[in-house]
């Protein structure tokens, strides 16, 4: 095949991948439109311009674009990178599911998405709630919604969620990676977005009385790893998430017979029984600060203890200003 019809037969692979499916809005696009791994037409997508066209259409084109999924999958026709990052499935399946929550239940608004840089890696550092830690679930999967270069974020999760066959799969998939320093460095020298909670379970599991007050961001572990990569700190404030599930009471025993960090007591969980579980549709801010450089820094000064201590004091009271501010500006818990 010469060089011409070969160029044509690869950009109408490119046009059929992206007609259907979101392959191509991650990959590098040159002047001219063209995706530089298909040779073809780079896909733009936005919600504004799905919005204005016909229900049927959409609903069409997302019927389409599970059938190829399908057709994907029984031929192997997809990747999986070295820490189980499977992009086609969370762009077809857990994506789509996400965003169900993300528009029509918590009616999320992103703010700040201009902060996260289109190429090249940064460290989202968020403050963690809600018992069940779904913040980091629209965190995650609203930036890959909002942001023009429909980033994905690589969650850092901690022990408990790979103890979960089914829970650390999806995590697997959905290309989280366990919470060692190690496996960080790499993502961030990658040029990936790395997302991480420093709060951990003393954030998620938290009384409903301490609500939207920081507790402590450990020992600046994510400091060292940004100062180490010299990548940029992005601080992350997500109000709403501490309402889905209002924690009144910790069952400390019973979580500690069933291995768990704690055992939340809400209004409606256990007394509801499955229906407890339903979290509330309260209305969500998720804001992205200004970066925190760390590339002016000396390259030994992840080992300068008091340099980590000082830029974790200075990203944990951004994040509780960001806090501070949202909640002033909301109308309500529920909208």
């Amino acid at each position: 095949m010469s060089s011409e019809p070969k160029a044509l037969a690869l950009r109408e692979r490119c046009r059929a991948i992206t007609s259907s499916s979101r392959r191509c809005r991650n990959h590098a696009i040159d002047a001219r439109g063209f995706c530089r791994v298909h040779a073809g037409p780079a896909r733009i997508s936005t919600r504004a311009t799905a919005e204005t066209r016909p229900p049927e259409a959409i609903l069409h084109q997302r019927i389409a674009g599970f059938a190829d999924f399908l057709r994907r999958r029984l031929l192997g026709d997809y990747e999986v990178d070295e820490f189980g990052f499977d992009t086609d499935l969370v762009e077809e399946v857990l994506h789509p599911i996400a965003m169900g929550l993300y528009h029509h239940w918590w009616r999320v608004t992103t703010l700040g998405v201009e902060n996260v840089p289109s190429v090249g890696s940064a460290l989202l550092v968020g403050n963690h709630s809600g018992t069940v830690p779904f913040d980091a679930v629209m965190m995650q999967f609203g930036l890959l919604e909002e942001h023009p270069s429909r980033r994905h974020v690589r969650l850092i999760g901690a022990d408990l969620v790979w103890q979960f066959p089914v829970v650390s799969h999806l995590a697997r998939k959905g290309g989280n990676a366990v919470a060692i320093q190690e496996d960080t460095v790499r993502l961030l020298r990658a040029g990936e977005l790395v997302g991480v909670f420093p709060e951990g379970y003393k954030g998620v599991g938290k009384p409903f009385s301490e609500r939207y007050r920081l507790q402590r961001f450990g020992r600046g572990g994510f400091v060292e790893v940004a100062l180490k990569t010299q990548t940029p700190i992005i601080p992350v404030a997500i109000v709403g998430a501490e309402e889905i599930y209002p924690l009144i009471a910790n069952l400390k025993p019973l979580a500690r017979a069933l291995g768990f960090p704690y055992f939340p007591v809400t209004p409606f969980f256990p007394a509801l029984g499955l229906l407890g579980l339903v979290p509330l549709p309260t209305k969500w801010f998720i804001e992205f600060g200004d970066p925190i450089p760390t590339d002016g820094y000396p390259p030994d000064a992840f080992e300068d203890t008091m340099t980590v201590f000082d830029l974790t004091d200075r990203v944990r009271d951004t994040i509780q200003q960001m806090l501070n501010r949202n909640l002033a500006a909301r109308r309500g818990v529920f909208g």
